[in-house]
């Protein structure tokens, strides 16, 4: 046994476990979904299978047990339980939330039992047959015409091809199904030609045991091809599994940070107004960040709130939908527009304090009659803060866009401008 041979087995285990790792906490939390439980069985069967398939394995496990080959019987039956699996996932996967139905008890029935059935034929067979040579990597081909063993690798191929074929198919038309997340459709691609690849091992091993019954050596097929072909195929299934959840979890982790990197000039904008920033902790996760960074800008704008001006905000919205924007943008816009006069008033108001006036007995009186509905000290109803306070995303965007603001400025000042020099 070479020593690349030797890491080719290790390499699929370790990203199979990686895979197992990643899902597990998926199924012990919903171990009552038959998918998440086919979807363990698998990726540990399939650990399994390379752990106890590696050459440095099998002889440590002839050796342990003090019978010669032992360890073909117990790799076989594994790669089965393995196939098996891969049934049962295809029966829960197509059948979803049905699994209670007759038709899926009965095929999952049918699938245990068969393949339950073919690991207690390969141990019989194993015990009848005569195998006193120990074989670490081409037992197949070196047994391939001798009783009762013969009989125990062509089983074991069989039933290693049909499940592999059945979910092959299976797999390959699900990736094509409409309305699929790209990120499982890239799975089940992965998925699929892992199975493709799995069908290339039992090739190369049924034409290298076929060649030994009639008479010629093909051997290399069972030393070289079918343990690379299982490596690759090993590796495929475990990304098909990995690629989802891995996709996923990266691509939400990016929307967060690009939301907390588009609300960057709002926040800017807000610093001028309390004077600090939000709070930092290198240590804090980026959902953290983000929320941290939404509360300063909303807690800043209440602040503001006393100094928004509707009417101008009204003015530069229909000034935004005059100058062609979309009725989003212009809204976004609008309210910017808005953002930015409440700032420049803030500034006037706390450089340029204006005195109070004094109180008299008849303004007091005044006061006490008619009193508003605002704490706002001029007695005007307190501005609607709802869209800015929702839209911070959109608000944030268009400060990029400087330019578009002053248009949208400009044009809304234009009437009463106009409006005055008239007058």
């Amino acid at each position: 046994m070479s020593h690349g041979l030797y890491v080719s087995f290790w390499l699929p285990t370790v990203v199979l476990g990686a895979a197992l790792a990643i899902k597990l906490p998926s199924i012990l939390k919903l171990w009552r979904d038959p998918l998440l439980r086919a979807v363990g069985g698998l990726l540990v069967f399939a650990c399994a299978v390379f752990v106890f398939a590696a050459p440095k394995t099998i002889a440590w496990t002839n050796r342990v047990t003090g019978v010669p080959n032992i360890a073909a019987p117990w790799v076989y039956s594994l790669l089965t339980a393995l196939s098996a699996s891969w049934l049962l996932l295809i029966i829960a996967w197509r059948n979803g939330r049905t699994e209670r139905s007759a038709q899926t008890r009965r095929a999952t029935r049918w699938v245990v039992s068969v393949y339950a059935g073919v690991v207690v034929a390969l141990w019989v067979l194993f015990a009848l047959a005569d195998v006193p040579v120990e074989q670490i990597r081409d037992l197949d081909t070196y047994y391939a015409n001798t009783p009762f063993m013969r009989e125990e690798i062509l089983l074991y191929l069989l039933a290693h091809t049909v499940a592999c074929s059945v979910t092959a198919r299976l797999v390959w038309n699900w990736s094509r199904t409409e309305g699929l997340d790209a990120w499982l459709r890239w799975g089940l691609r992965f998925l699929g030609a892992g199975y493709v690849t799995n069908l290339l091992f039992s090739a190369a091993k049924l034409t290298a045991v076929g060649a030994r019954w009639t008479g010629h050596d093909l051997d290399w097929l069972n030393t070289n091809i079918a343990p690379s072909a299982a490596c690759i195929a090993a590796t495929l299934v475990a990304i098909g599994f990995i690629v989802p959840h891995a996709g996923q979890y990266l691509q939400e982790r990016w929307r967060i940070r690009r939301r907390h990197r588009s609300l960057r000039p709002l926040s800017r904008l807000m610093r001028s107004v309390t004077g600090a920033r939000e709070p930092f902790d290198l240590r804090a996760t980026p959902e953290l960040r983000l929320i941290r960074r939404e509360t300063f800008i909303r807690d800043a704008l209440l602040q503001l709130a006393r100094y928004l001006d509707d009417d101008l905000r009204a003015r530069s919205y229909d000034a935004g939908v005059a100058l062609g924007f979309e009725r989003g943008r212009a809204q976004a816009l609008a309210a910017a527009v808005t953002l930015l006069d409440a700032v420049e008033a803030r500034t006037r108001a706390l450089r340029h304090p204006e005195p109070p006036e004094p109180l008299t007995a008849n303004s007091t009186a005044a006061t006490a009659a008619s009193p508003t509905t605002s704490s706002d000290p001029s007695g005007s109803s307190r501005p609607d803060t709802t869209y800015l306070l929702r839209e911070i995303q959109a608000v944030s965007r268009v400060l990029r866009h400087p330019v578009d603001i002053q248009a949208v400025r400009a044009h809304a000042a234009a009437p009463a401008e106009s409006m005055s020099t008239h007058e």
